[in-house]
């Protein structure tokens, strides 16, 4: 098993992010971002995707 580094991730992110910029980005926005801020980036927009039903209406344990 190969181990990822966060420069492997942040280029894995930039290309596609580059292919497909989010709302209000461009393509050249993505080329000039550090690797950081493309982690951040990824990470915020994707912060509450998670499939966990915790905290909905009607899923509360007491």
């Amino acid at each position: 098993m190969k181990k990822t580094t966060t420069k492997d991730l942040a280029e894995k992110l930039r290309s596609q992010y580059i292919k497909n910029p989010p709302e209000g980005m461009s393509d050249h926005d993505i080329k000039l971002m550090s690797d950081n801020d493309l982690l951040d980036m990824d990470y915020f927009l994707h912060e509450f995707d998670d499939d966990d039903d915790f905290g909905e209406e009607g899923f509360y344990l007491f």
